[in-house]
């Protein structure tokens, strides 16, 4: 009897990912070390999008901190813009670099923000770098209360990417708010529902509290977080969703990185 080939599985990208009638709403929630790398990828995402004949990205950015000196090298800032909101300085430079109109909210993204301003839960994509626990979890309850209120909306919340990391390792976990409908195939197995970074890590989580006392200098800056670790846990981020883009389909929904062992582990999706 010939034996039965286990088939690889894979995540559908929703089709308004592939397709959008609009630009496609993103939400990026920290404008630091992750944050403000990561804001660079999706301006060369959004670019390369419209050049293939996709409408690209409209991006939200949710920071409440302002520049310090700690700031400056490991994440993308200049010295004349200390004392600036972190999302307005990022923001009104990418959008001068590129010509986008893109927007800088100078506040952090939480139930309060929301409730005041419903319309910034509404973004197909949103993607959390921010250093808190609770933070991250807020930031995920929002959303999949969201994605069951505004089913017939155009930028119901689809995806959430959480980038998190500590001084030489990080992991990036790409999560689903709802069960994205999936084809069926015969060399794959599709999966709908990726499990957002707290559905995961949540029980494990739940004690731990985040080291995010402010440095007071860019040396000790870096004894907390190693010089490259975020331009290289972003550019791991950045390539995972340009291959949700551009290929509709994925057959890892994140990664483990280890910058001082030089490796990365990719995390399948079961």
């Amino acid at each position: 009897m010939k034996k039965q080939q286990t088939k690889t599985k894979v995540h559908i990208a929703h089709n308004y990912l592939i397709s959008p009638t609009n630009p496609l709403q993103v939400n990026l929630v920290g404008a630091g070390g992750n944050g403000s790398q990561m804001l660079t990828a999706l301006a060369r995402i959004s670019q390369s999008l419209i050049a293939l004949g996709h409408p690209g990205l409209s991006v939200r950015v949710f920071d409440d901190d302002k520049i310090s000196a700690a700031n400056l090298g490991r994440q993308l800032f200049a010295p004349s813009e200390l004392g600036l909101n972190k999302a307005a300085a990022l923001v009104n430079r990418i959008n001068r670099f590129f010509g986008f109109n893109w927007k800088a909210v100078p506040e952090k993204f939480n139930k309060t923000v929301v409730c005041i301003q419903p319309e910034y839960q509404r973004a197909s994509l949103t993607i959390a770098c921010v250093d808190n626990i609770q933070a991250r979890t807020e930031i995920e309850q929002i959303l999949t209360k969201a994605a069951l209120e505004l089913v017939n909306n155009r930028d119901r919340p689809l995806y959430v990417m959480d980038l998190g990391n500590s001084r030489k390792t990080g992991q990036v976990l790409l999560g689903t708010t709802i069960d994205i409908p999936q084809p069926s195939m015969k060399k794959f197995s599709p999966i709908g529902k990726l499990p957002l970074f707290g559905e995961e890590f949540g029980d494990q989580l739940s004690g731990e509290i985040s080291d995010s006392t402010p440095s007071c200098s860019m040396a000790e800056a870096l004894k907390k977080q190693d010089l490259f670790i975020n331009s290289t846990l972003v550019n791991f981020a950045a390539s995972m969703l340009w291959s949700l883009f551009r290929e509709g389909m994925l057959e890892y929904r994140g990664l483990y990185l280890n910058l001082k062992t030089y490796r990365s582990q990719p995390i399948t999706i079961n």
